[in-house]
């Protein structure tokens, strides 16, 4: 499941791809239009700009504004940022791998092989869903 950050920095992406190109959208402005609380929302969006996806402008008239084409922001990236791994073990895990410390062979180990398996699917359905996709929608 995607954690609660997850969920609201996708739903703060929503929201500025919503807006018109050079709209920079106050923080209130996107807790209100999102329905996510302020307080939660102003640390997502530090980790967004930390991940380079949406950029600030500070003073009176600042705000949040989209970094990256909402084309090409992915739910895979916006998972990958707040939570991480998509595989469903550290040894199946392109990004975050460990070896289990009580396999015996990760070459024969069924296990592995299906949930990697899964991650490749899970990866191909997160990378084909964009920001610009759910708008759209």
């Amino acid at each position: 499941m995607l954690s609660h950050k997850t969920k609201y920095a996708l739903k703060a992406l929503l929201y500025l791809a919503e807006q018109d190109e050079n709209h920079i959208s106050r923080t209130i402005e996107i807790a209100e239009g999102a329905n996510i609380p302020k307080k939660f929302l102003e640390q997502i969006l530090l980790d967004l700009k930390r991940g380079h996806f949406v950029g600030s402008k500070q003073g009176k008239y600042g705000g949040y504004y989209l970094l990256k084409d909402k084309e090409t922001i992915t739910l895979a990236d916006i998972h990958r940022l707040f939570d991480g791994a998509i595989a469903l073990l550290p040894c199946a895990s392109l990004n975050f791998y460990e070896r289990c410390s009580d396999c015996v062979s990760e070459s024969e180990c069924a296990l592995r092989h299906g949930l990697m398996a899964i991650r490749d699917e899970t990866l191909k359905a997160m990378q084909g869903i964009t920001i610009a996709s759910l708008v759209k929608k």
